[in-house]
């Protein structure tokens, strides 16, 4: 049997979050696990990761960003049958909205990943391994691509893109030379000529994803301070 399994994660209230859904069958009765399902008739993987992603989301997946994470295959991941093969999806939109629980699901909810990482009994099946493989991408990811304008709404400030790559690292960049990073990478951001105003009553400038997909050059990850 095969699976597609869906790490999607958000920026929500200034933290990064996982769509989490509450199973309401056994096995892991009450636990939150990803979300996920079976594939069905003539369906790629592909194309069940897409379909999973639109009825836990209400999102198209050909409007946002979705990326092979890997295969898993142990024997006894999936206690309901002895040969479960899972193909897990990373997916990555800006701020989405409250989930809809699928079928086998009591609920849905975002939850901010620092929460994740403290149930006691951790997420159901391999999950919690399929979550750090995802995670690890992402900031893999944010150093040579431009995914990192997929957690931005369609108009952003820089601001709000230091905070994607501050959120998804796990710290805190000098706003002025990222600034200066962002606006030299080659087709990274375009400016719009519009702004928004701020909290300091400053007006923002305005900015869209450009064209690239890579990064030129990259945004190296900073190595965590020395204890």
């Amino acid at each position: 049997m095969f699976t597609a399994d869906l790490v999607i994660l958000t920026i929500r209230d200034g933290a990064l979050c996982l769509l989490v859904v509450e199973r309401g069958n056994e096995p892991f009765l009450g636990r939150f696990a990803l979300p996920g399902g079976f594939l069905r008739g003539d369906e790629s993987i592909e194309q069940t990761a897409a379909r999973e992603l639109s009825e836990e989301t209400g999102v198209d997946a050909a409007t946002l960003y979705l990326q092979q994470v890997g295969v898993y295959s142990r024997p006894d991941r999936d206690p309901r049958r002895p040969r479960v093969v899972t193909c897990a999806h990373l997916a990555i939109a800006p701020d989405l909205p409250l989930p809809s629980a699928g079928s086998d699901a009591r609920t849905a909810r975002w939850l901010p990943i620092a929460e994740v990482r403290t149930l006691a009994d951790g997420l159901a099946f391999d999950h919690d391994e399929i979550l750090r493989d995802a995670l690890e991408l992402a900031r893999a990811e944010l150093q040579f691509r431009t995914i990192a304008t997929a957690f931005c709404p369609p108009e952003f400030t820089i601001s709000d893109l230091r905070e994607v790559y501050e959120r998804v690292w796990g710290v805190e960049l000098d706003r002025s030379n990222f600034h200066r990073k962002v606006t030299e990478a080659e087709g990274f951001v375009i400016a719009t000529g519009r702004r928004r105003a701020t909290v300091n009553g400053r007006p923002a400038a305005l900015f869209r994803a450009g064209d690239a997909a890579t990064l030129t050059p990259p945004m190296m990850r900073p190595r965590p301070a020395a204890s």
